[in-house]
This record gives C-alpha cells, structure tokens and sequence, in this order.
C-alpha cells in the first residue's frame, strides 16, 4: 500500500492543477466570446455563437503563446471535454419529458425523422464521393488525401464537433484509411459548420423578409410560467437534495448505464468493440431514454407521486455541455494537423451547404407548408450546426414557439436516431479499405433515395395531406 505523501502545490500540478485551469480557460473565453458578441454589431446581428467565438479567440491566443515556446491549451484534454459533453448533452436533451403543446401531425414526425436521415445520407454519400475523387487522384503523388475523411462531413455539420472529433481519431487510428486528421480535421469541420448556421440562416431570414413571404409571428405564449416547476408538482428547489443536483445525477446515471454497455460491446467481440466508444452519445442517449420511461411508468404506477425531472434544468445542463464542447473543439484545432487538408475543407464545406441547404428548402416547401420557414431554420441550423444553433434562429421568426417545429423536433427524435443508424453503423466499415468506401458510399446514396421518395411521395404519386396544416399557422402571426 502506498502510503506516501502529497500536497495541493506546483509541485502536483498535473494532478492537481491542470484539469481546473483548463476549465477556467475554457469559461473565461466562453464569456470573452460572449463580450465580444454582444458589443460586436456584426457578431450579434450574425448569431454567431458566443461559444464559437471564444473558442477562436482561445486558438489564436494559444498559436500566439506557442510563438514563445509556452503551451497554453491542453490539446489532448480539450478533446476529451468535447469527447464527453456532447453525450453529456445528448443524455440530458434525451431526458426532457415530451409535453406537447402543440397538435402535430404524426406523418410529419416521421417526415422530420426522415429529413434528418435523408439528409446525413446526402452529406455522407457526397463527402464520400467527393474524397474518393480525390484518392484516384492524389495517391500517385506526394500527398494522398484519404479516400474516407469525407465521411466526416455529415458528423461535423449534423452533429458538431464531440463526434466528427471520435471519429477523425478512429480514422487517423486506422492503418489502411491512409488518414492523419488526429482530430483537427473533424475540428475544423464542425467549426465551420457554426459558422454556415449562422450567417446562411441569417441571409436567409433577410432575404425572406424582403421578398415579403417571411414573418415574425407573436411574443412569447409562456411569459407567466415558473420554468423550474411549470406544472406544480415536481420537487421544490429547496429539499435535502437540490433540485439541480437531482437532474446531474440523473445525467450521471445515464452516462454511468452508457460506459457499463460500452464496456459490455467492447469484450464481446472486436466488432461490437469498434462500434462502442465511437457512439458514446448514442447509449447516453438511449440510456436517458430508458430511465424516462422508468420514471414515467413509476409516476403512473404512484410509486413516484412527484416529478423529478425538469426540461428547463435539463435544457441548462446540455446547453453548458455544448456550449464547453464548442469551446474546447475549436480552441482542440491543431493548425499543422490541418494543413494538408486546406482543400478538401474548404471543398466540403461549400458543397455541403450548397446541397445542405437546397435538400432542406425543397423538402420544407413540399411537408410543412403554413411553417415552412420556421422549420427550415430549425433544421438548417441543426444539421449544420446544433439543435441550439436551429433553435436559436427559429426563435428569431417564432420567439413564442406558436409553430409545432420545436415539438416535432423532440418527437422525431427517435424515427431520426433509426434512419441515421445505417451511417453510423458503417463508419467503421466504411474505413477500413478503399472498396469497402465505395461500397458505403452506394448505401447512403441508396438510403437518400428511399427517404426521399418518402418525403415526396404526395407529389410523386398525387395525393394529399389528410387534415391539410396549412392553413393552421398563418393564423398564428
């Protein structure tokens, strides 16, 4: 047993220190970034998040001390906060309780669902074909572009920097993807992504305004409600437990249930271990799925005669995961890491936004006429940004939520999770060899075709919405 001694000085810096100074980085520069968008008028007027500001200002402030031989940022605990929060963030959005203020249609949940899965399989199978191109034609020369980074594109833009991170390291990890992002690529990526939520969603809400056919409806519709007990029956802020301490735990546990099935998939086999680490905000997902089923059926059963989950703490908690994520995934950027790939990010950002945005605009014209443009915002910004970016811009045209968008959101939320299984399913696959890319590649170009003909099959085959809801929201401005 070692019995020896230690103390809380320099001398235990690593041990001690490191981790709290950067974390102390991380918010300091995440209120800087907030500092700046706030007396910046193009920052704010852009929507640019403040979290993505202090993040590049964090990067520039590391390249700068870098000059002198001194390392600010902790690249490689940066990536494991951005690694972590966003299943973090993913568990507690998955715990918020579905209270449905709205009368949605159920085709258009799975039509949202759809969306999603269309268009992660448009931004796969074109990212894909994109670098394989680029493969035939770089690897008789010096520098080969890996036939398999352009996978990332749909990990950036539809789910941020925590997973185009993981899986930009498994591909670095994987001998025959020829790859060597060691996670700035994805970094980069995902970056970017922030930046075409906000300024392609902001020209957007501009020019619609202009061309007359855009509207910002009605304030808020819930000015007068107590967020930390909307309904009067949950647990009050002051007990034995604090009220937010409950909701951590319950967090906690999903993230805890999640680690112990990753364990589980990685001793299985060596395929069941290739697929656990990488969705580490999948299980969180589905594990704060399974506990809020619990708890509703304990609540219905009155073993549980209070509620102990709260959306609005639940919304508090991802939106300080997300927001540290961005923080630590752009300021995690290593810029020598990036430089041999300047061309093909530049070139996926543009393609993908171009078709991005095209894909998004068609399908919201054709299944959610009435609030087509509060639902183009929504999924614009969530697919290449976060669900806080799509939210963000949404609340720009709809600040009272009158539109059902928000509430197909959470209730697409599992139809989504099935239609992006296949991507996510094989990535793996995708990189281990240049024909099993190419394979990959036909899938997701396949699977595009199926959701889309889902989307589109009024048109297709000439039919019509059964209690068209058309009409309903233009009466709500």
């Amino acid at each position: 047993m070692d019995t020896s001694s230690w103390d809380f000085t320099l001398a235990n810096y690593g041990a001690v220190w490191a981790f709290m100074v950067q974390l102390g980085l991380l918010l300091l520069f995440l209120m800087l970034g907030n500092t700046l968008r706030r007396k910046i008028p193009l920052f704010r007027k852009g929507l640019v998040p403040s979290a993505l500001l202090g993040g590049a200002l964090l990067l520039v402030v590391n390249i700068i001390c870098k000059q002198f031989d001194f390392i600010l940022v902790d690249n490689r605990l940066m990536q494991v906060i951005t690694y972590h929060c966003l299943a973090i963030g993913f568990a507690a959005m998955s715990l918020k309780t579905e209270k449905n203020s709205h009368k949605t249609n159920k085709a258009q949940v799975f039509e949202f669902g759809a969306l999603q899965g269309g268009t992660y399989m448009l931004q796969a199978f074109v990212g894909l074909g994109i670098t394989i191109v680029m493969f035939l034609l770089t690897r008789h020369g010096g520098k080969v572009i890996s036939y398999v980074c352009g996978l990332i594109l749909p990990l950036a833009f539809g789910q941020g920097p925590g997973n185009a991170l993981s899986w930009d390291i498994n591909f670095t990890n994987t001998a025959s993807a020829q790859f060597a992002g060691n996670g700035s690529f994805g970094l980069s990526l995902a970056s970017i992504g922030f930046v075409v939520a906000s300024v392609f969603g902001v020209l957007y809400i501009n020019v619609q305004k202009k061309k007359g056919g855009l509207y910002v409806r009605k304030g808020s519709v819930e000015e007068n409600v107590d967020q930390t007990n909307p309904d009067g029956d949950e647990i009050p802020d002051s007990e034995s437990v604090d009220k937010f301490t409950m909701q951590v735990g319950f967090v906690a546990l999903a993230y805890a249930l999640s680690f112990g099935f990753m364990c589980l998939l990685g001793v299985i086999s060596d395929f069941t271990n290739s697929i656990a680490w990488g969705f580490n905000f999948l299980w969180a997902s589905l594990a704060a799925m399974l506990i809020r089923f619990i708890v509703k059926r304990l609540r219905k059963g009155k073993f549980m005669n209070r509620g102990y989950i709260n959306n609005y703490q639940m919304d508090r908690i991802s939106g300080f995961a997300f927001d540290l994520m961005i923080v630590a995934g752009v300021s995690a950027i290593e810029i020598n890491d990036i430089k041999a790939y300047i061309l093909p990010i530049v070139i996926l950002s543009l393609v993908g936004t171009v078709i991005t945005y095209i894909y998004i605009r068609l399908v919201a014209k054709e299944c959610f006429k009435g609030f087509e443009h509060e639902f183009f915002l929504m999924c614009f910004g969530t697919l290449t940004g976060t669900a806080s970016n799509g939210v963000i811009l949404m609340k720009q045209i709809d600040p009272g939520l009158r539109t059902p968008t928000s509430s197909l959101y959470i209730l697409s939320n599992f139809p989504a999770m099935v239609m992006i299984a296949p991507l996510l399913l094989t990535l793996n696959f995708a990189g281990k060899s240049f024909v099993n890319s190419i394979v990959a590649c036909g899938i997701y170009f396949i699977l595009w075709i199926v959701y889309t003909l889902f989307l589109f099959r009024r048109r297709i085959f000439k039919k019509r919405y059964a209690n068209s809801p058309v009409e309903v929201w233009k009466d709500e401005a």
